[in-house]
């Protein structure tokens, strides 16, 4: 986070959902450290409240609304939480969501509409209650966060979560035009593989892999040098919501170290490169 000034977010507030583990936490943590003030949401009340107690213990300032935002009564709660607390939201990072690793064949119709309900349906329900209020203020960032999954390669072991994330890059286009006449930009990330105690702990767990024997294989393959950190990929997502991104809106921003453009046969030696 050194590379952005200090008391950047000054006076503005952030809602994090996702927030109380990986990289909503880390964003949560590095806005507040920036100066801003933060709410954290997310379905487990207590990793919130780790989160917000950590963020308060450094001098910032954070409210922990557990919620679920699936169910639209609960993100309207939320909405009126952070207002009531803060009294303005300045930037809406949605990077709650999920998947579960498996054959397109073995993925039965509640699991398909499980996926599509949280990282689609509950995407645009947090977009559609908070970006009205940002527009009547003038100004706002939206940051709805993908995958590489979204793209022309699609995502072999996450069909559902492929199809879902492409209808949020799809929303991120339509909405850009209305909202940028208004002072809101929306945009979308799309970060690459990185480690998360999110990703050992649940997507590889799931599949009988490690972290160490996964990364050896992508990098054995040619898929990636490195998985990409932490807080590279909360980097990306502060700038959207800074003042130097005010003009980027409607676009995907993609962080995977290259990794949607390899796996091709290598021509030229590695000294070449």
């Amino acid at each position: 986070m050194s590379v952005f000034a200090a008391g950047l977010f000054d006076g503005r507030v952030a809602v994090v959902s996702g927030g109380g583990t990986g990289l909503g936490r880390e964003v949560a943590h590095a806005y507040a450290h920036l100066g801003g003030q933060v709410v954290v949401a997310g379905r487990t009340a207590a990793r919130l409240e780790e989160t917000s107690a950590s963020i308060e213990a450094a001098g910032g300032r954070c409210l922990a609304v557990p919620t679920n935002i699936r169910e639209p009564d609960q993100v309207d709660a939320l909405r009126a939480a952070a207002y009531a607390r803060f009294g303005r939201v300045d930037a809406l990072v949605n990077n709650a969501g999920g998947q579960f690793p498996a054959l397109p064949s073995a993925i039965s119709d509640n699991g398909w509409r499980a996926v599509v309900d949280l990282n689609l349906n509950g995407t645009w329900t947090m977009t559609n209650r908070f970006m009205g209020p940002m527009a009547a203020a003038g100004s706002g960032a939206i940051v709805n966060v993908v995958h590489t999954f979204s793209f022309e390669r699609g995502a072999p072991m996450f069909a559902h979560s492929g199809a879902a994330r492409a209808g949020v890059v799809n929303m991120v286009k339509t909405l850009a035009p209305y909202l940028m006449r208004r002072g809101v930009t929306i945009n979308a990330f799309a970060p690459g593989v990185f480690a998360t105690p999110g990703l050992v702990e649940s997507e590889l767990a799931e599949v009988g892999r490690t972290e160490a024997g996964f990364t050896d294989e992508l990098i054995a393959e040619g898929t990636t040098v490195r998985l990409g950190t932490v807080d590279e990929m909360a980097a990306m997502i502060l700038y959207l919501c800074s003042p130097a991104g005010r003009y980027v809106c409607g676009s995907t921003i993609i962080a995977d170290g290259a990794s949607m453009q390899t796996n091709w046969v290598s021509l030229f030696p590695e000294s070449q490169m």
